[in-house]
């Protein structure tokens, strides 16, 4: 049986937010259930629905279902650490962005569109009770090739998307840091009118 957190004994915020934003938490614990495409397409569309510079959408999600030849092409560009206890997900997303804009120009904000799909898709996650992780531990390079991704698009992450899961199936190491993080306090991250940190 899986291990339920409350949240409030592991982060607090500062100012009333949404508690689905304080509920999200990057879990290592997933159960090993597979997720159905219906599951998928649901926080995709999520996903999608993210806002972007001139509304360029410029993300782009790879994906595979456990226990495929895709699974294995995405599974093994991870590093060892991350294939410790990504092995019981249900699903891995490569998340890319087109690097050009429609009108052939440096699109100077496709990586932080991306990372506004990227936050849609965790809370869209959450709010039906699964885990999404994302993760950098993994070989860019080789899933830009692998994976046959052209040179105007940039690999940004890759995600672990499934059912949360008892963190005692994970290592010690991973059980111990498989805990929601707390965040810096407000006022070492705003500054009026200029750089003052």
């Amino acid at each position: 049986m899986s291990e339920i957190f409350d949240i409030k004994n592991f982060r607090s915020a500062e100012h009333e937010i949404n508690p689905l934003i304080l509920s999200r938490w990057s879990s290592r614990a997933f159960d090993g259930r597979a997720l159905t495409m219906e599951d998928l397409s649901s926080v995709l569309e999520a996903a999608k629905w993210a806002p972007s510079s001139a509304n360029q959408q410029p993300w782009l999600f790879i994906y595979a279902f456990r226990d495929t030849s895709s699974w294995i092409k995405l599974f093994t560009l991870l590093n060892v650490g991350n294939q410790e206890w990504v092995d019981r997900a249900g699903v891995l997303v490569v998340l890319i962005s087109k690097q050009v804009s429609d009108r052939g120009s440096l699109n100077e904000t496709a990586s932080f569109d991306a990372g506004a799909a990227w936050e849609n898709l965790a809370l869209e996650a959450t709010s039906r009770g699964l885990v999404a992780h994302a993760m950098a531990g993994f070989d860019y390079e080789k899933a830009r090739e692998d994976l046959k991704i052209p040179d105007d698009y940039k690999v940004e992450a890759m995600i672990a998307l499934g059912y949360t899961g008892d963190k005692k199936n994970l290592s010690e190491k991973n059980q111990v840091r498989d805990v929601p993080s707390q965040r810096k306090a407000l006022d070492e991250i705003i500054s009026e009118g200029e750089f003052k940190f």
